[in-house]
């Protein structure tokens, strides 16, 4: 979208009329402020001008007693970064220590965002180098927990539940909604999510209509467990650790049945074994990594599932390369790629000696997908906080050959 389109498109929604000449005028956008009232316009500094470098923008949105907050993005073109770590713009339910909502920059425009209260905080935050026009997002007032309104989600924290699109199962889920569940469980337990009945519009690229599963407290896609769309349900999902956030997200086209899903708190050792890889001494006298295998995973049936188009926006990296080292451990694999080609590199950590780039992979269960040394493979899959590869059965594996090239690079130019 090029500065005069965007400069138009304000102009057309937001003009007002002053003085008798009815001339129009485009709102003056500043650094952060307090917004009050049933509805209004936020936006970056100076928008849809080039945002200013090294700035921190708070703004306070407070709609009446007893509503709750919607914030919906119309523009977002911010640094773009797998972590957002660099420009972002943060949104907290609360305006005092909230927990944050999410965390976006690039040009990915999240569905509408809803406060469990009528207070919101919206924070944005610039570095050095900056690169883009910035935001602008619409604010409007609500009646929470409406029923059979377009808005769901909430704080999920009894040992055991369920979740589901709006209208379930009597008509098909609305267009243009945003559901969040953030799920907590105690400190010493995880959680488990299994969907019963799912169909959500289907796409390759899970672009239009989808769920998302996160690990931890927020949306983020550094710590995305997968990204589902179709009529198949995914399999069991396990979190990393007490927390995780189920989005689903419609667009304004088409809809379907829409789905329900449980969720239930396990202890952690009924997932997890802890394996020592080179000493019993205890990670923090060490430093020597906790290797863990998820022992249900490795009973499953030994099936990668979806194709390579379906599989590509829901992975974090997607690489090809030639193993070269495959070492047993436990009942996982631990792997070092030489690379041929990076196609997302996500959250990767990638090694560079002169012209030769590397990566360290765990397959979590070493016989699937089983993987030879001295073979060309792609591999699409998710990483740990250290930035390793994991690769679970179901993840997409396949041997790579030449004319599998073609296909990538198209996947390469598509934007997710």
């Amino acid at each position: 979208m090029t500065r005069s389109v965007i400069c138009c498109f304000l102009a057309l929604l937001l003009s007002t009329r002053i003085s008798a000449q009815h001339q129009q005028r485009r709102p003056v956008f500043t650094c952060g402020g307090n917004l009050t009232g049933e509805s209004g316009f936020i936006g970056s500094e100076g928008f849809p001008g080039v945002y200013p470098p090294n700035t921190k923008c708070v703004w306070k949105i407070t709609v009446p007693e007893g509503k709750v907050v919607v914030l919906s993005f119309r523009f977002i073109d911010l640094e773009s970064d797998s972590l957002c770590r660099y420009d972002y713009v943060d949104v907290y339910n609360g305006q005092a220590n909230g927990q944050r909502i999410g965390r976006f920059c690039g040009t990915f425009r999240p569905g509408a965002l809803v406060s469990n209260s009528n207070k919101m905080l919206v924070q944005m935050v610039s570095d050095a180098n900056t690169a883009g026009n910035g935001f602008f997002a619409m604010y409007s007032a609500t009646q929470p927990n409406e029923r059979g309104d377009q808005y769901c989600g909430g704080r999920l924290d009894k040992p055991a539940g369920s979740f589901k699109t709006p209208n379930w199962p009597e008509t098909d889920y609305p267009a243009g909604v945003t559901c969040s569940w953030h799920i907590v469980a105690p400190k010493n337990q995880i959680i488990e999510v299994k969907f019963e009945k799912f169909d959500v519009e289907r796409d390759n690229y899970c672009r239009y209509d989808y769920v998302a599963i996160f690990n931890g407290g927020e949306i983020n896609d550094a710590k995305r467990i997968g990204k589902y769309c179709g009529d198949s349900p995914p399999a069991p999902i396990f979190s990393d650790g007490n927390e995780l956030v189920i989005q689903f997200l419609s667009d304004l086209s088409l809809t379907a049945d829409g789905f329900i899903g449980y969720y239930k708190f396990r202890p952690k050792k009924y997932l997890t074994t802890t394996v020592s890889p080179i000493t019993t001494t205890t990670q923090a006298t060490t430093g020597t990594t906790t290797l863990k295998y998820t022992a249900a995973l490795c009973q499953q049936k030994c099936k990668r599932s979806g194709t390579l188009e379906s599989n590509y926006c829901s992975s974090n990296f997607v690489i090809t390369g030639t193993v070269i080292t495959a070492v047993s451990r436990g009942g996982s694999m631990y792997v070092t790629i030489s690379i041929i080609n990076v196609y997302k590199e996500g959250s990767l950590a990638i090694q560079q000696a002169g012209k030769n780039m590397s990566a360290k992979i765990v397959v979590l269960c070493k016989k699937c997908p089983f993987i030879r040394r001295g073979l060309n493979y792609l591999f699409m899959g998710h990483t740990d906080e250290e930035g390793r590869g994991k690769i679970a059965p179901n993840n997409f594996v396949m041997a790579f050959k030449s004319k599998n090239q073609k296909n990538l690079n198209t996947l390469k130019n598509k934007r997710c």
